[in-house]
């Protein structure tokens, strides 16, 4: 019954790109009315993955690909996807957080918007193949196929220093790329099979401590890039600054918890023992991600970069989730991976619609925006409020778990990790009440508050955060199983 239904997920972006090849050069307005609607198909999809997987439906697919001798030995590497619960809730925010960015796009993007909108769906494609793939061989595929468009989508419509921006984005990514090829051929090699399942019962089973120790380092340092983890983050500070702002919605939102899928689920799923090796230095660099991006976010005058290093910071907090290796840490590592994706899709929404009215980010210019446009002002207050972590909101929950996680396996961790969490209070509120309630300058003359066609994606997203920290069991119990299979392999 469900045969199909993922190859046909993942797939679904080509319909938007395809249609828009066959529509050729049309007017803006036709353009973007063909992107709209072609982005809501991998929305509908996912939805229906989603229900099936909540259903207990076997989603999964196979299909001889290629079989090579190496030596005496052969190797079959086949077309293999697969979700479970986290998979199925990052597939999920990758649909929603794209249908926004293409709707913000619409009165963001002015040139050549037919371009753009077939590299944004060439990008979805290759983010829906990374959480579906059950193949170590064909993930590593589709996250090679993020790189392309991502680096042109910044090098053409991105800020002033665009073109360096995409060739820091391509080098760091390629580098992480590289080593990430290196751990897959070892594990090829070694285990015979690049399956997921089987690679981590052949690493169970086997005592090849030095090589798994290897493996699992070489993991750590190609996600590490994605996440980022100081210090390989400087090209995502640029991106998150010169990128296109409904760009950012979706490499902020969900390109970086790639980084933090790879870590939980080929770091702890397929070498536990060794990430309990590990496990001392990553809580120590999740600290000082979580410490260094607060303290440089906290002298920013940049809301960009502002936002930049915010993200630094919360990706210390999986890094903490992740090194924590119980049930608390890495559940709140999840949390804080969706968390974090929706509230940084939030806040570079308003960013988008800000820079439309004012073209400008920099607070020192932006003061007084509340008498201006209120309701503006106050989305950016709540998700000022969200990235803080208020309680009823989803980052409250995120990092409240993962702090119960790391307080009880390495407590002075976490005691030092709270100054951060001070930290982002301090930040977060200096840099939204600087912009939205300083000193009154008439610099911009009269602005548009938001339209009911901003109002929509904004609310959106701000129902998804609030929903998640009311009901924190929308998405405990979608990867309870991921869960129980990851602490069986630690031995939790």
């Amino acid at each position: 019954m469900n045969m199909g239904t993922l190859s046909l997920l993942v797939f679904s972006p080509f319909i938007g790109l395809i249609a828009l090849l066959l529509a050729g050069k049309q007017s803006d307005n036709i353009t973007k009315r063909i992107a709209a609607f072609s982005s809501l198909i991998p929305l509908i999809l996912s939805i229906l993955v989603y229900a099936q997987y909540q259903a207990g439906s076997g989603l999964s697919e196979i299909l001889r690909w290629v079989q090579f001798e190496v030596g005496e030995q052969t190797l079959t590497l086949n077309y293999e996807l697969a979700v479970d619960g986290f998979s199925v809730i990052l597939i999920l925010l990758t649909t929603i957080i794209a249908v926004l960015a293409v709707f913000t796009s619409s009165w963001q993007i002015k040139q050549n918007s037919h371009l753009f909108f077939m590299l944004m769906f060439l990008l979805e494609f290759g983010i829906l193949g990374v959480f579906s793939a059950d193949n170590l061989i064909l993930f590593f595929i589709f996250f090679e196929i993020t790189l392309i468009p991502m680096f042109f989508l910044i090098g053409k419509w991105g800020g002033t220093d665009r073109e360096e921006s995409a060739f820091s984005y391509i080098i760091y990514n390629g580098l992480g790329s590289m080593v990430l090829l290196i751990a897959i051929a070892a594990i090829f090699v070694t285990a015979g099979t690049t399956n997921f399942s089987e690679a981590a019962e052949y690493f169970r089973t086997s005592n090849e401590a030095g090589l798994q120790l290897g493996i699992a380092i070489a993991f750590l340092i190609a996600f590490g890039v994605k996440l980022p983890i100081f210090p390989l983050h400087s090209w995502m500070v640029k991106v998150h600054v010169h990128a296109p702002p409904a760009l950012v919605m979706i490499h902020a939102g969900v390109l970086l918890k790639i980084g933090a899928y790879g870590l939980i689920k080929f770091g702890v799923g397929i070498l536990p023992a060794s990430f309990t090796t590990l496990a001392p230095l990553i809580a120590i660099l999740g600290l000082v991600n979580l410490l260094y991006g607060a303290y440089l976010a906290l002298v920013q005058e940049e809301l960009r970069s502002v936002l930049a290093y915010s993200s630094i910071s919360h990706m210390g907090i999986i890094l903490l989730g992740v090194a924590a290796l119980n049930e608390a840490g890495i559940q709140g590592a999840i949390f804080q991976s969706v968390s974090h994706g929706l509230i940084s899709a939030l806040f570079f929404l308003l960013v988008g619609i800000l820079l439309v009215r004012t073209r400008t980010t920099n607070l020192r210019k932006l003061s007084g925006l509340a008498r201006l446009t209120p309701v503006l002002a106050g989305f950016f207050l709540v998700a000022a409020l969200a990235g803080l972590g208020l309680p009823g909101m989803s980052g409250f929950v995120s990092e409240f778990t993962v702090f119960l996680g790391i307080f009880e396996n390495m407590p002075v961790i976490g005691a030092i990790g709270t100054l951060g969490i001070i930290m982002t209070v301090v930040y977060m509120l200096r840099a939204i009440l600087k912009m939205t309630y300083g000193t009154y300058r008439n610099m911009f003359g009269d602005m548009n508050d938001l339209g009911m066609g901003e109002l929509i994606p904004a609310t959106i997203l701000l129902i998804c955060i609030v929903v998640i920290g009311v009901y924190p069991n929308t998405i405990a119990l979608t990867v309870q199983q991921t869960l129980e299979t990851l602490l069986v392999g630690i031995g939790g």
